[in-house]
């Protein structure tokens, strides 16, 4: 199977499992998404609430599991993030457009947000550790982050990895021209990944190009992991 067939099969199968599970952790996404979005055109955004929609997300999909400093927090150490990817500077990110990702104020605007959040989060993940530590903070959780909030880039956790390997789409790893490379996949199939992503809303909400690449690629990676165990 061609990895665009592939790829919208897999992104069906999850969008249609959210919506089979009134209560299940896929709906976490939606959740926060929106709440995001309509802060964005709030005067006064409720940065409490925000950060514990976030926090929510981000437990839902393994960043708060005994390896992860956060668990040692609670969700009001996110607020300084929420407060920083509401500024009017990066509406331009808010679901954006894959063709939109290819100007260079829209790919500095993602590089500055992405490297304040690793830069925030670094002395906290030293406080928690009792040490300086020499890695950079998980792009996992970075790009997590940046999905649940505004929707711009794919979560690079595990799964989503392994789903653009078997294909060769891009690089495992996080990175500006791992992005490039996603972008240009989407435009080349760019009718057919619009087509499906129109039939993928709930209620007054539209998945971004970037879900519709996270979730099918995440689902084709656990797909292989679920038959490679059983």
């Amino acid at each position: 199977m061609e990895a665009i067939d592939e790829l919208i099969n897999a992104a069906q199968t999850f969008y249609d499992d959210a919506r089979a599970n009134e209560n299940g952790r896929s709906r976490s996404w939606e959740h926060c998404y929106r709440v995001f979005r309509d802060a964005r055109t709030d005067p006064s955004p409720d940065y409490d609430y925000l950060s514990l929609h976030l926090a929510f997300y981000l437990a839902s999909w393994g960043m708060y599991r005994g390896s992860c400093f956060l668990l040692q927090k609670d969700y009001k150490v996110l607020s300084p993030i929420v407060e920083k990817v509401l500024k009017p500077e990066y509406d331009c990110l808010f679901g954006v457009a894959c063709t939109d990702l290819r100007e260079p104020e829209v790919q500095a605007r993602l590089k500055n947000v992405y490297d304040y959040i690793v830069e925030y989060f670094r002395p906290i993940r030293d406080e928690v550790a009792g040490c300086e530590v020499a890695s950079s903070v998980s792009p996992v959780l970075v790009t997590k982050i940046l999905m649940g909030t505004l929707g711009c880039v794919p979560a690079y956790d595990r799964f989503f990895q392994d789903g653009v390997a078997t294909y060769k789409v891009t690089t495992r790893e996080y990175s500006p021209e791992s992005v490039r490379r996603l972008v240009d996949f989407y435009e080349a199939h760019n009718d057919r990944l619009e087509e499906a992503r129109r039939g993928m809303r709930t209620d007054d909400l539209i998945y971004p190009q970037m879900k519709l690449l996270d979730m099918g690629f995440w689902q084709i990676g656990y797909d292989q992991e679920t038959k490679e165990s059983a």
